[in-house]
């Protein structure tokens, strides 16, 4: 488009481009912005002159910077006035170029072609960067996706629920940035919480199914193991080996730990209130509760949309910053539109959009400068979801042939990070059979675009020792007819530590994390075992109380008193036989379970004075109540409730001793009637109240 008040300016300019181009004409800097709206990037160049009636090109090119069309539609000035005032503010106002009269028209043709070419180059180059950054975000964000969806799994959830928590959060994020500059926060923020939100409940994995799937209400004691999962998760992320002051981990660690903490300081594990809870957990807690009551868990149908934003509003769900309940209550319209409407691919379309108009709008940044921070970030994020992993990871293009290997998996391997030409790469022969590599390159070149994935088993050496690897690679096809055979990306999987890391997860499944001691649940089931499949022997179950433990952590702290608990389970533990059960009920309280035939007496008497003594100071004193199988009968249940009583007498004495339940003055003997002191038991065990639902 040509803009100049003179026809003849206009004609000449014309004749000099010649036939190579479509010409547009406007007469003054109006026309030109009427085109410009009905055209739009259309238009490939605009030669401007600066000297117009109703709208200079000054003014033009305000109009332009406004729109955002300066970003799209490239400008060469062209203009009699050489003032060095006038060129600078042109420049200012974003022009390509400057062409003062008279014209030469070669000089025209060839700084015409040259911006065209320029913004054309620089057009592919955000293309072909934010296609870059697509394929890096879908697999950042795939791999996410897999991470959270193996702990929902196994909490019998909805595979969407990561997604739904990331949409809630973002839309909530958004909305509280919007109402408060106390928590403004920028969309990049917004994004690195709402990424992070997908790890909110890492730390299930380690929890028992079947605490995990339980439908109903949790014991006390079960709910106490579900409780732990919020510092197992920060835990896990606290000790990654490196990466820890990278945002992102910074990030997931708070929504881990603390997103089941409430606003009034109810909540857990460490009773934070108000603003003492990090926002991004505040935010996620509440995406959390909102989509837990609108889905079915196996302890509930799903409520529908209105009756949970009326649980919420009406504090039924818990305590909440006022301020996220107004927000809750702006999106409450949208948020299942948002939430069935959206997608992981069309998220990160969206994102890929936002991301190229950035770079097209910020103009202080060169483009290999926006390149290379887009791409660190996505290399940070890679990174840290290939540590989190622990496995060794690969990249391979054909051409150029190159494999790139994770930052965690070249340290494992003593590798260089790239590796040029790896088929022939010593480096590569040294860690992976040749023969192997053959294997390898021959199945992935044999996959069809419709099964693209193989698997290959082989010795891989670590530390100069071979150890066999599982390696699952997936080969990648170009879209071209026929497809041609670009590459692959892969891991390799140490079948050794596989196995030890199931077999890790088993022992935490079944084991209290303090102490090292079986858990409740799980020494249950073992207890059940015995007395079905040993009929013939009899049995003894003893509760045992740590006496004033509180006073230990008042006096000391949690974390002296987490040293005096796993100090008693290994006295519990030198002094039993090794079929004998030792377990942690919770919080201070131990179980034994013991086979006899003769000699109970001298058997109890020995192990509880070897529980009193001294811990740094501390004085050890402990209370037991005992329950016997040949006078209570072999059900568990019974037993329990019967040691629990004989303890409970104990502390109503004075603590410091041992009792059988046998000798509790004044007990009835049918189990159908309670005497006044299981009615005490009974009122106790109301007054410790039942927990609420897992949510």
């Amino acid at each position: 488009m040509i803009v100049d008040d003179s026809e003849i300016n206009r004609s000449i300019l014309a004749d000099m481009l010649g036939e190579e181009f479509e010409i547009i004409e406007a007469e003054d800097g109006v026309c030109a912005v009427g085109e410009m709206k009905r055209l739009g990037s259309e238009i490939s160049l605009v030669m401007l002159d600066i000297v117009m009636p109703k709208m200079d090109g000054f003014g033009v090119l305000a109009v332009m910077n406004k729109n955002h069309w300066i970003e799209d539609i490239p400008v060469v000035m062209i203009s009699a006035e050489s003032i060095s005032t006038y060129v600078e503010r042109a420049y200012d106002l974003g022009v390509t170029d400057y062409i003062s009269r008279p014209f030469d028209a070669s000089v025209v043709r060839r700084r015409v072609m040259n911006t065209i070419m320029l913004y054309a180059k620089q057009k592919r180059l955000v293309d072909l960067v934010a296609d870059q950054i697509y394929e890096k975000e879908k697999n950042s964000s795939l791999m996410v996706t897999i991470l959270s969806h193996i702990v929902e799994f196994r909490n019998g959830e909805s595979g969407l629920h990561v997604l739904h928590i990331s949409t809630i959060t973002e839309l909530l994020l958004k909305n509280i940035s919007q109402r408060s500059e106390k928590y403004h926060l920028s969309s990049e923020e917004i994004s690195l919480i709402a990424t992070a939100s997908a790890l909110h409940d890492i730390g299930k994995i380690a929890i028992p199914s079947e605490v995990l799937n339980k439908p109903g209400r949790f014991t006390d004691e079960e709910f106490a193991i579900m409780k732990k999962h919020s510092m197992i998760g920060a835990n896990m992320l606290n000790d990654l080996p490196f990466h820890q002051d990278e945002p992102l981990v910074k990030v997931a660690y708070e929504i881990c730990r603390w997103h089941h903490e409430r606003y009034d300081g109810r909540g857990y594990p460490d009773g934070l209130a108000g603003e003492e809870i990090p926002i991004s957990a505040q935010i996620v807690a509440l995406a959390d509760v909102y989509d837990a009551l609108t889905s079915e868990r196996v302890y509930k149908k799903a409520y529908s949309h209105e009756k949970a934003i009326e649980m919420i509003l009406n504090g039924e769900c818990g305590a909440f910053n006022p301020l996220l309940m107004e927000c809750l209550t702006d999106i409450a319209d949208s948020l299942q539109e948002e939430i069935k409407g959206n997608s992981i691919n069309r998220s990160n379309q969206r994102e890929m959009r936002k991301i190229a108009d950035e770079m097209l709008r910020h103009e202080e940044l060169s483009a290999s400068e926006r390149t290379l921070r887009l791409l660190e970030h996505e290399r940070t994020k890679y990174q840290f979801f290939a540590s989190m992993s622990q496995e060794i990871q690969f990249e391979y293009t054909s051409t150029p042939a190159m494999v790139t290997i994770s930052e965690w998996g070249a340290r494992r391997l003593g590798l260089n990070g790239i590796i040029m030409e790896p088929q022939g790469s010593p480096q590569v022969l040294a860690t992976i059979g040749e023969d192997d590599l053959k294997a390898i390159s021959k199945a992935l070149h044999e996959t069809r675009t419709d099964a693209p994935v193989v698997q290959h088993e082989c010795k891989i050496i670590i530390d100069s020792e071979p150890r066999w690897h599982r390696i699952v690679c997936r080969a990648i096809w170009s879209q071209d007819e026929p497809p041609q055979y670009t590459g692959a990306i892969g891991k390799a999987v140490d079948i050794h530590q596989e196995r030890t890391e199931l077999i890790d997860l088993k022992h935490m499944a079944f084991h209290d994390g303090l102490t090292g001691l079986l858990n409740h649940t799980h020494a249950k089931e073992q207890i059940r075992e015995k007395l079905i499949h040993h009929s013939d022997s009899k049995f003894a179950l003893a509760i045992v109380d740590l006496d004033y433990f509180k006073s230990a952590n008042d006096t000391y702290g949690h974390i002296f008193g987490d040293h005096v608990l796993k100090y008693m389970a290994d006295k519990l533990h030198e002094n039993i036989r090794r079929d004998d059960i030792a377990a942690r009920v919770g919080g201070d309280e131990f179980l034994i379970f013991l086979e006899y035939q003769t000699g109970l007496d001298m058997m109890i008497d020995r192990i509880f004075y070897s529980l009193i003594g001294e811990y740094e100071g501390f004085r050890i004193s402990v209370s037991m109540g005992i329950a016997r199988t040949d006078i209570i009968g072999r059900d568990y249940d019974d037993l329990f409730r019967c040691a629990d009583q004989a303890l409970y007498e104990v502390k109503r004495k004075g603590r410091g001793q041992y009792q059988f339940y046998e000798t509790i003055e004044n007990k009835k003997e049918t189990a159908s009637a309670l005497s006044p002191i299981d009615e005490d038991y009974q009122e106790e065990s109301a007054g410790r109240g039942h927990t609420e639902e897992h949510n």
